[in-house]
C-alpha cells in the first residue's frame, strides 16, 4: 500500500534567496503605491524586511498550494481521531450557509426584520430537545468546553437559589480533560473517581464520595474508552438522592443518537458538540458550537438572549432576572448552528439513528480485526470508539508514536495517542459513520501490516515516516528549543 508522493516544500523565505527581482503585483491604492518594493515592504512590515522574499505571484500561489496538498482532511479519507468524531461535512450544508439572506443579517437587527433567522434558531433548539429529551436548550456556547462552563454555572446558580453551599464536583478518571477545568472555572473543586476494572464508574466508590458537599457529577457518556455507563440510571439516582446534579459530557453523543435518551438517563445538563455529532466545520480553533440542553430543574437559569415562539411569531428575550446572563455575544455562531440544523433536517430521525448504528458497527469491526495484533485495553463492549495500547509492540522497543508515524506512510491520519490517560500507550480509534466499508478495511489492513512489521523489522517503525515530505522530527527538541522565527540557514 502506497501513498502519493509529494514534493518537500521549504519555507517561503527560502525561495529566491539571491533576491533577484521578480515581477509581482503592486496594488495602485496600497499604502506603498509608487515606492520601490523594498521601501514598500519596510512600510508594511517594519523590522525583519531583510528576510522578506522577492517573489512573483506564481511563486506565492505554488508555495501555498503545495502546502495545502500536505494537509490531511476529512475529505481525503478516514480521520480516526478517537473522542473527536471527525466526520464529513456535506456540501449542501456549506451552500445553505452561504445564502446572502443569511450571511448578511446583522445580529442587532430588530426581531421583526429577522423572523426567518429566529425561526431557524428556534427549530434547532426544538430538534436538540427532541434528540436529548431535555426541557430546554441554549445555543450560545462556542464549543464543548464552553458548554461545560455554561452548564456548571447554571448548576452553581441553582444551588445558590436553594440557599446551599456545595463545593465539590466529582469527575471520573475516564472523563475528558476539560471537565475538571470547567468545574474550577465555575468555582468548584474537582475530585477524581477511579474507574472499575471494566472501565466504568466504580459505584461503591461513588457511594463513598457522595455527600451534601457534592454539587455535581460530570460524567462522559459513553466514556473515553468507548464504554457505555450501563449503571447510568442508578448513578443518576444516587446523585439526585444527595441533592446534586448530573452533568453529562455529550462529546460522544454520536454513539447513541436516536438510540438512547439523556433525559431518561437522569441528566440535568449536557453539552452537545455540533461540530462532532452534527457535522459542522471542525478544527483550526473555530468557530464552533456547543449548545447545552438542560432538565426542568435548570430551565430558569438558561443564558440570555434566547428565542421564544409566540403564536406564529418569534422574539428574542434579552433579559431575565433568573438567568446566569450572557455567555457570549448575541445568540452564538449562527452559521455553524445553521449547518447543524441542515444536517439534522437532511438526515431525519431514522437517518440519525442509522448514523449512530453505523459508527458503532465500524468501531466494532476495527476492534475485532485488530485485537490480538494490538492489545485491547478493556474487554468491555465498545460503542463508537475502541482503545488499544502499544504493550505488544513495546516488547520490541516500539511505542504508539512509532505506530502513528508509520501509519502516515500508508496514507492514513493516525488515531488519538496517549489518551485516555488511564491507558498507557493508548491508541484511541473512532472511525465515525462517514467512511465507506472499503476505507475501514484499508485502515485495518494498514494497522495489521504495521503490527507484523513491528515483529519482523522494528527499525522501519522506529525511523518512520519514510514517504512523507517531512520525515521523522525530534519532537522533544522542538518543544524544548522552540524557534518560531526563521533566521536563515546558518542560525
Amino acid at each position: 500500500m502506497k501513498s502519493r508522493s509529494l514534493r518537500n516544500e521549504g519555507l517561503i523565505f527560502e525561495r529566491n534567496i539571491r533576491k533577484q527581482p521578480r515581477q509581482g503585483i503592486l496594488l495602485p491604492n496600497s499604502p506603498g503605491a509608487g515606492l520601490p518594493v523594498d521601501e514598500s515592504a519596510d512600510l508594511l512590515l517594519g523590522d525583519g524586511v531583510e528576510l522578506w522574499p522577492d517573489l512573483g505571484e506564481m511563486d506565492v500561489v505554488t508555495h501555498f498550494h503545495r502546502l495545502s496538498q500536505q494537509n490531511y482532511a476529512v475529505d481525503e479519507g478516514l480521520y480516526p481521531l478517537g473522542s473527536c468524531t471527525m466526520k464529513y461535512n456535506p456540501r449542501i450544508n456549506e451552500v445553505l450557509a452561504r445564502f446572502p439572506g443569511l450571511t448578511e443579517v446583522h445580529p442587532a437587527q430588530p426581531d421583526d426584520q429577522v423572523q426567518g433567522v429566529l425561526r431557524l434558531l428556534w427549530e434547532l433548539e426544538e430538534a436538540l430537545k427532541s434528540i436529548t429529551g431535555m426541557a430546554g436548550v441554549t445555543l450560545q456556547p462556542a464549543a464543548g468546553a464552553h458548554g461545560e462552563l455554561t452548564g456548571m454555572l447554571m448548576i452553581r446558580k441553582a444551588i445558590r437559589v436553594r440557599g446551599e453551599q456545595r463545593s465539590r464536583v466529582l469527575v471520573p478518571d475516564s472523563a475528558h480533560g476539560t471537565n475538571p477545568a470547567s468545574a474550577v472555572f465555575a468555582g468548584f473543586t474537582p475530585e477524581e473517581i477511579s474507574s472499575g476494572p471494566d472501565g466504568r464508574v466504580d459505584l461503591e466508590l461513588l457511594r463513598e464520595k457522595m455527600d451534601d458537599s457534592v454539587a455535581a457529577l460530570m460524567l462522559t457518556v459513553p466514556n473515553t474508552l468507548g464504554v457505555f455507563e450501563s449503571e447510568i440510571v442508578e448513578i443518576a439516582r444516587l446523585v439526585h438522592e444527595h441533592g446534586a446534579f448530573l452533568y453529562i459530557d455529550g462529546a460522544n453523543l454520536n454513539a447513541f443518537v436516536g438510540k438512547a435518551s439523556p433525559a431518561l438517563m437522569g441528566a440535568d445538563a449536557m453539552h452537545i458538540n455540533l461540530h462532532k455529532t452534527f457535522s459542522t466545520p471542525h478544527g483550526g480553533g473555530g468557530p464552533g458550537a456547543g449548545p447545552v440542553a438542560v432538565s426542568e430543574a435548570l430551565l430558569p437559569y438558561l443564558p440570555v438572549p434566547r428565542v421564544v415562539r409566540e403564536g406564529d411569531r418569534f422574539r428574542m428575550i434579552e433579559e431575565d432576572e433568573n438567568s446566569i446572563g450572557s455567555m457570549r455575544g448575541f445568540v452564538g455562531s449562527f452559521l455553524i448552528l445553521l449547518r447543524a440544523l441542515a444536517f439534522i433536517r437532511g438526515m431525519g430521525a431514522e437517518g440519525l439513528k442509522e448514523m449512530s448504528e453505523t459508527a458503532v458497527l465500524y468501531a466494532n469491526v476495527i476492534r475485532e480485526r485488530l485485537k490480538g495484533a494490538y492489545h485491547l485495553a478493556y474487554g468491555t463492549p465498545s460503542l463508537h470508539e475502541v482503545v488499544f495500547d502499544d504493550s505488544v509492540q513495546a516488547e520490541a522497543g516500539l511505542h504508539n508514536i512509532d505506530i502513528a508515524k508509520r501509519l502516515l506512510d500508508f496514507g492514513f491520519h493516525p488515531p488519538t495517542m496517549s489518551f485516555p490517560l488511564i491507558v498507557h500507550g493508548a491508541l484511541m480509534i473512532e472511525p465515525t459513520e462517514s467512511a465507506g466499508p472499503e476505507e475501514i478495511d484499508a485502515f485495518c489492513e494498514a494497522m495489521l501490516a504495521i503490527a507484523e512489521e513491528a515483529k519482523e523489522n522494528p527499525d522501519s517503525l522506529a525511523s518512520a515516516p519514510h514517504r512523507t515530505p517531512v520525515r521523522r522530527v525530534d519532537e522533544v527538541r522542538a518543544v524544548r528549543q522552540l524557534k518560531v522565527r526563521y533566521m536563515g540557514e546558518d542560525s
